[in-house]
């Protein structure tokens, strides 16, 4: 399934360009960069001078963005997204959106 704006907290992180725009801990607002890995609790950002950031989830909003095709022409689109629906390990939050489906 192709990632999209609806099913974005469910599908893998990893290479996603993200960008920290809100958090309790202000030392981490305004981390850029791309998902390089994901924890339960944390997302690692390698931002652009190429060090690697642990941002926690919970706290912390994010605006990721990603790049869908529409028809010939790929567009980029950024979500916002609230990092408590991201707590999870990753396979288990990816899992659930057949639970979803199913019902």
């Amino acid at each position: 399934m192709e990632i999209s704006t609806y099913n974005l907290i469910f599908h893998e992180l990893i290479g996603l360009f993200t960008e920290v725009i809100k958090s309790t801990n202000p030392s981490i607002e305004n981390i850029r960069g791309k998902v390089v890995g994901e924890t339960k609790n944390m997302l690692i950002v390698e931002t652009y001078d190429q060090c690697e950031k642990m941002v926690q989830k919970a706290g912390s909003t994010f605006l990721f963005h990603i790049s869908t095709l529409r028809g010939n022409t790929r567009v980029t689109e950024q979500v916002k997204v609230n990092g408590n629906l991201l707590l999870s390990q990753p396979e288990n939050r990816i899992k659930n959106i057949r639970k979803i489906r199913m019902r």
